[in-house]
């Protein structure tokens, strides 16, 4: 027998008929409807609960949930082993790229070169950062890093200043101070 829309049947059990409250003694749920005798519970609106509690009480009856989740977004990670695989040698890496090449899934939170693996080709690789060790690896190989973002801001206000130097005062503005 083939399933068509007039031969369609809900499955055996699943359709429960409601339970009629109410309706005489004969039914075996008259008078109280089940509820009981007196009392809150048996009255309208009762089983909810009657609870009436202040923000503290409300806060404090949620439970704990384990873990902690960052406010910051983590950076998409790339290993310099990955790089070696898909890239040929002289190429110019960029998050755009990582992307097309299905590396990462996306460029927003930033991106981030580890140096995990062997590097043997030579690269131009602009991102957002880069730990110590890739960086060292890509400048061995031949290659160069360009920091763009946050990460670039920061290496530049790490770097020391030049100081300064303040004009020695003359001492003969000194003497004329002193014999005012």
């Amino acid at each position: 027998m083939t399933l068509q829309l007039h031969n369609l049947k809900p499955a055996k059990g699943s359709k429960k008929k409601k339970r009629r409250l109410g309706r005489g003694d004969s039914s075996g749920f008259g008078s109280f409807s089940g509820r009981g005798m007196k009392g809150q519970r048996s009255r309208s609106g009762g089983k909810g609960g009657l609870k009436l509690r202040g923000m503290k009480a409300n806060v404090q009856s949620i439970p704990k949930l384990p873990g902690f989740k960052s406010p910051h977004a983590k950076f998409e990670i790339v290993n310099i082993e990955v790089l070696e695989k898909t890239f040929k040698n002289g190429d110019i890496i960029t998050p755009t790229v990582l992307v097309s090449k299905g590396l990462i899934k996306s460029i927003k939170p930033g991106v981030k070169i580890l140096g995990q693996g062997k590097l043997n080709k030579k690269f131009t690789i602009k991102v957002n950062k880069v730990s110590k060790s890739a960086q060292e690896a890509v400048e061995k190989a031949g290659g160069k890093v360009i920091l763009f973002g946050k990460a670039a801001k920061k290496d530049k206000d790490t770097k020391p200043k030049k100081e300064e130097k303040k004009p020695e005062k003359s001492k003969e503005s000194d003497k004329t101070k002193k014999s005012k």
